[in-house]
């Protein structure tokens, strides 16, 4: 009390420390401050040192040994945002091979780049914002979706450690993945017209592709799921395949068959009946795929494959199609045939049409009603495939 005045004492909060106090005694420089832990009691730390540089510089390691064995691993403010990354991705649980390497490529190529070196109580709503409008620009809406997508798990896993007070990405522009141009799709004739000119190619048919191409035009799989089928998966008699992984390339791994894209993309779809025959004139060992490698007979590797499909469309003069094509088109003739929204995701292994279904009415795990709807596309194995060949318009 000063002149009838009462001083306040200042609160430090949770690991906190107030004002340094530095004085000489018995020869040596001390440094002496308070101290409010992280169990809420205040302490005193103290170091010493010949010169009061030297006795200032050893409280301040203590501070910092203190800080580091209160909080163990737990991230700071002062952390870079690197160390938080690499902890964020190392603590990732229950995700597929193929997640968990393309969260890896987008943490190398274009977050810790950028922002590796940034300390994390430096980032802010527009740091960021700005971050993924210059990914979307040189690499991408559907990279930027991807580099947002990481960006909120390190900043979640921040907010946890109480190194920021919120997710600053929640904040950030929405980024938008619209395609520029509607999905393109081929009519029944064009997809005919394109199995065909698939099975009549001297390229195609030494990359063993005819066969390949004429299973995802019947079905509408994702290129990786096709590649991952083995004979122990199609039940001819019952005209169904059972879709339940997709292969992929692992960096330092090689191919490996991982989980399907969501649980929905497991699933036993029918077969058109012309597919069916197609697969019964090439029926080999239950164990070994069903379309394998043309060189080594082991798992194809999708993205050569896609790459060799595309290389196919481009022969025919048709340079704006991929094999994603034939998902598309599936899609089309599926909802041109009046077959259901639901069916249709079933069929293509899509988690929704919506919720409401998703949660409130159970799904069968065999795809009925759609292999009919695909029967059409099947006049290529009979009479079309005697018929010439020309390139869709």
């Amino acid at each position: 009390m000063t002149n009838g005045a009462v001083v306040a004492r200042t609160v430090l909060s949770l690991g906190e420390h107030g004002r340094i106090g530095v004085f000489k005694t018995a020869g040596l420089w001390r440094a002496r401050v308070r101290i409010r832990d992280y169990d809420g009691v205040i302490r005193q730390v103290q170091g010493a040192g010949r010169s009061r540089d030297a006795a200032e510089r050893a409280l301040q390691r203590a501070l910092r040994d203190r800080q580091m064995s209160a909080l163990g691993d737990l991230l700071s403010p002062r952390s870079k945002f690197s160390e938080a990354a690499e902890k964020w991705y190392s603590e990732l649980t229950e995700l597929s091979p193929s997640t968990m390497q393309a969260y890896r490529v987008r943490l190398d190529k274009t977050v810790l780049p950028a922002l590796g070196n940034v300390r994390v109580h430096e980032l802010s709503v527009g740091l960021i914002d700005r971050h993924l409008k210059a990914v979307k620009t040189r690499h991408g809406a559907a990279a930027a979706k991807q580099t947002k997508t990481v960006l909120s798990g390190v900043c979640g896993l921040l907010a946890r450690h109480d190194a920021i007070a919120t997710n600053p990405v929640r904040d950030v522009a929405r980024v938008s993945t619209l395609p520029k141009h509607p999905p393109m799709a081929l009519s029944v004739a064009q997809l005919r017209d394109v199995v065909t000119w698939f099975r009549a190619d001297e390229v195609a048919q030494s990359r063993d592709l005819p066969d390949l191409v004429a299973f995802l035009a019947g079905t509408g799989l994702r290129i990786g799921e096709a590649c991952a089928l083995t004979w122990a998966d199609v039940d001819l008699e019952e005209a169904t395949v059972h879709v339940h992984g997709t292969v992929l390339r692992i960096r330092g791994v090689g191919l490996v068959v991982g989980a399907t894209k969501s649980r929905a993309g497991q699933r036993t779809i029918e077969l058109p009946s012309w597919l069916v025959e197609l697969l019964r004139a090439r029926r080999g060992e239950a164990d070994r795929p069903v379309f394998p490698a043309p060189l080594s007979g082991g798992w194809r590797d999708p993205s050569n494959t896609s790459h060799w499909v595309k290389d196919g469309f481009m022969s025919m003069g048709l340079c704006d199609f991929t094999s994603h094509t034939f998902r598309k088109s599936v899609a089309s003739i599926l909802s041109d045939s009046g077959v259901s929204p639901r069916i249709m995701a079933d069929q293509l292994g899509h988690a929704r049409p919506s919720l409401s279904l998703d949660v409130y009415l159970g799904r069968s795990k065999r795809v009925r009603g759609a292999s009919g709807a695909l029967e059409q596309v099947g006049a290529v194995e009979g009479a079309a495939r005697a018929e010439p060949v020309h390139s869709p318009d």
